[in-house]
Order: C-alpha cells, then sequence, then structure tokens
C-alpha cells in the first residue's frame, strides 16, 4: 500500500512539474537589424570642378561656388543653414560611422549673411535697384529663350532649377523653349574669356534672343542673366 501511494504520488508531482515547463513562455529570439544607409541630398561632387562653378546646390545643402556668387548678386535667396541631418551626414557621403557627432556650428556665424548680399532686415528702400537690360510680354508666365554664340568658343549655359550644364558651340544658337519665370540662366566661355550678353525681344510674343560676343574687357562680362514674372531681363 505504502509503496503504491509513494508511486502514485511521484507520478502526480513529475505530471506537475511537466505542466509547468510546457507553460513557460518562450523567448524570442531578437534579431538585430542593420538599418540601410542614409544617401546624402548633397553629394561630393557638387563641390567639386566643374559644378562647384555651374550647378546650384539644392535647398539646405552646404553652398559651393556657384550658389555663393548668384546669392551675392541678388538672383538667389541667402543659402540656408544646413539640417542636423545634412550636418551629422557630412558632404559626399553617407553616415559616418563613428557615435561622434561635429559640433554644431555657432548661431553668430549661420546668421551672418554672405559678402554683398543684402540683409532681408535691412529697410527695403536700402537695397540697390538696378535698372533691366530688356523687358519682354511673358506669355501665361512663359518664356522661350534662343541663345546665340557669335564667338569662336563654346559657352557653357544651364537653367538653373531645370537643365544641368550643357555646352553651345561657337558660332551656332539653341532654343529654350516653355521655361515658367522667375528663371536664372549662367553661362561661361569655357577658355575663360569675357562675354557681352545682349538681350533683345523676340517679334514673337514671350520670346528673348540672347547674343554673346567676346569682351576684352572684364568690365564688360556678363556670367548670369535672370527673368522676373513681369518680364524684366537682368544682367549680372
Amino acid at each position: 500500500m505504502k509503496s503504491q501511494n509513494f508511486r502514485k504520488s511521484a507520478e502526480l508531482f513529475g505530471a506537475i512539474c511537466g505542466g509547468l515547463l510546457i507553460s513557460l513562455p518562450v523567448i524570442p529570439q531578437v534579431v538585430a537589424q542593420q538599418s540601410p544607409p542614409k544617401v546624402n541630398p548633397c553629394p561630393r561632387i557638387f563641390y567639386e570642378e566643374p559644378h562647384n562653378n555651374q550647378v546650384v546646390v539644392p535647398p539646405g545643402c552646404p553652398p559651393n561656388a556657384l550658389t555663393k556668387r548668384l546669392a551675392a548678386q541678388g538672383l538667389l535667396p541667402v543659402p540656408a543653414t544646413p539640417s542636423p541631418e545634412q550636418t551629422r551626414l557630412s558632404v559626399g557621403g553617407e553616415a559616418p560611422s563613428s557615435v561622434t557627432t561635429p559640433p554644431p556650428v555657432p548661431s553668430d556665424q549661420t546668421q551672418q549673411p554672405l559678402p554683398g548680399a543684402v540683409s532681408s532686415d535691412q529697410p527695403q528702400l536700402l537695397q540697390p535697384r538696378q535698372t533691366p537690360s530688356a523687358t519682354i510680354a511673358l506669355v501665361n508666365g512663359i518664356v522661350n529663350i534662343k541663345l546665340k554664340n557669335e564667338t569662336a568658343a563654346n559657352v557653357t549655359f544651364q537653367v538653373i532649377g531645370d537643365t544641368a550644364p550643357r555646352s553651345l558651340q561657337g558660332k551656332s544658337d539653341v532654343i529654350l523653349q516653355g521655361l515658367k519665370a522667375p528663371v536664372t540662366v549662367t553661362f561661361e566661355r569655357e577658355d575663360h574669356g569675357q562675354l557681352i550678353v545682349t538681350p533683345q525681344p523676340s517679334s514673337e510674343p514671350g520670346s528673348l534672343e540672347v547674343t554673346f560676343k567676346e569682351a576684352t574687357d572684364a568690365a564688360q562680362g556678363r556670367s548670369t542673366m535672370r527673368i522676373e514674372r513681369n518680364g524684366s531681363v537682368f544682367l549680372n
């Protein structure tokens, strides 16, 4: 009797322990997932030649030479301070592997205007007024531009925010159609010579002819054309 009672007690105890083991929660294994690297919207190529002087960087990126020059001439807004994410990524690559982040730029430096740029805090009456080089009648805010290169050198031109830098051979012309004002066009002789730029309204509504000629005087050289919404054409 005692032996049978002991055997039953042992079987009961084993059943209870087995139930406890089965009821224990299963601990899932956490698989570490590595986040894909973030691509910087400000590639290093924007700051290398020839793009440094031919391509305007996207908003939020540190300004390159062309962006600074156009902002100083009043043809582009003063470049904004790079976002903390862009500052963390740095120019031209993916997120650094090190957890150490570069120290933030002091606010008194980021708020300084570029040389030659007009501060937005200044009264409007203090801003210089430039006389338009030409005026055209736009059609629904759209302008067609014919570029005529009368020099013997190739001319590199770009419609900011619309086209990549293109080359116009000497003694040739090209027509840029359907550009929405305001529009900014940059141009530069590939031999680094100076250009005399002459804008002239065409007989067709909303069309402008721009002629490039060689300049011997650096003061005559022009490298940027801006067409405003009211049809005013400015050269710099």
